[in-house]
């Protein structure tokens, strides 16, 4: 059951993806001879508004093939007002960038939907207080509800960090504890702590650690919208650096995952809930679309660079650099995807 999870979520993401290649094509004009789910020998296919529709023996991936684009051929010219290289360089970069978009946007739409179903975070709700740290001089207290810090409502463990990192000088905590309201004055201290790569940081910290109780946000339409906005923009940003730091060597090779760890990692929330489902879901999809505009030739950003290129010189790059940078660009991504699936093998062997 896992594995046909796996594969309809991945199926359902490379969907969205290339669809928003398709739209983006067709709205400039552009002829789609293919759209493809998969990879490979045709194992079913519908002819719909001029194009061909189907799925392919591979499911790992997906392509719309256009009239004058084609990565299997990256030379390939074709005339007409209907073909993708006689369209003007930023026509073409915006149905490049429809794809990743395209996946910016489902992210953010799932997002949405988990906030209405109910998202679920940790209760603002005092666990532990370190000795002698500022919330221990302060007076703060194992099961302390935070209900505002200086004239913000706390609705939820995550906003208590913001507001600590992000705000100068003491902070004024409105608590509840034993059915009272009490107000404590902390003057946070810079300490050493640790971010998600494990990079020795500097930060404004309290000294306190949540309970562990899980609550269920009761969002507004409105709220609900800035939810899954702030979701989709962290998710982004977290990917993103996560790839810089992958390049600079802060985090390892090792690190990296193939499609045995993407699949387990679907498994495993689909057995969970329906919201951990669409929660790892909109994750894979901000992934999908980060690192498609990674400028790696042969993925939609490489693309987009050597329309940029031709945008600033006037003038395109020679079949020859083109060719050459497309099939490094299949060797890197080639040798990421063995990598990834390398990890996986040795994970299963280290878990056993």
């Amino acid at each position: 059951m896992g594995t046909i999870t796996f594969l309809l979520v991945l199926s359902f993401l490379v969907f969205f993806h290339e669809l928003g290649h398709f739209l983006a094509a067709r709205y400039f004009g552009v002829k789609v001879h293919v759209f493809s789910i998969g990879f490979g020998k045709r194992l079913f296919a519908k002819e719909w508004m001029g194009t061909t529709w189907q799925f392919a023996l591979i499911p790992l991936g997906g392509y719309v093939q256009m009239k004058g684009q084609d990565d299997r051929n990256p030379s390939l010219k074709e005339e007409g007002n209907d073909s993708y290289n006689t369209k003007k360089p930023w026509q073409r970069i915006i149905i490049l960038f429809a794809g990743p978009f395209a996946n910016f946007l489902l992210a953010a739409i799932l997002y949405f939907t988990i906030a209405l179903m109910g998202a679920t975070t940790w209760a603002a709700q005092v666990g532990t207080v370190q000795e002698n740290s500022p919330a221990f001089h302060a007076g703060i207290k194992a099961n302390d509800e935070i209900l505002r810090i200086n004239d913000t409502d706390i609705k939820s463990w995550d906003e208590i960090g913001k507001i600590i990192t992000q705000t100068d000088g003491a902070l004024k905590f409105f608590i509840k504890r034993d059915g009272k309201i009490i107000a404590k004055t902390i003057n946070p201290h810079i300490s050493d702590s640790e971010n998600m790569f494990k990079e020795k940081i500097k930060k404004r910290m309290i000294g306190i650690s949540p309970s562990g109780k899980v609550i269920t946000l009761e969002l507004s339409f409105s709220e609900s919208l800035v939810y899954a906005y702030e979701k989709t923009i962290f998710a982004s940003t977290m990917i993103f650096q996560g790839v810089q730091k992958l390049i600079q060597g802060i985090v390892p090779s090792s690190e990296i995952g193939g499609v045995i760890t993407i699949g387990k990692v679907i498994s495993d929330a689909s057995e969970s809930s329906i919201i951990a489902l669409l929660a790892i879901t909109a994750l894979i999809s901000v992934n999908l679309g980060v690192l498609n505009l990674l400028p790696i030739p042969a993925l939609d950003g490489g693309h987009i660079m050597f329309n940029l290129y031709e945008m600033i010189t006037r003038r395109k790059p020679s079949d020859q650099v083109f060719m050459f940078l497309t099939i490094m660009g299949w060797v890197i991504l080639g040798s990421l995807m063995l990598l990834g699936i390398y990890n996986d093998i040795n994970r299963i062997f280290l878990n056993n």
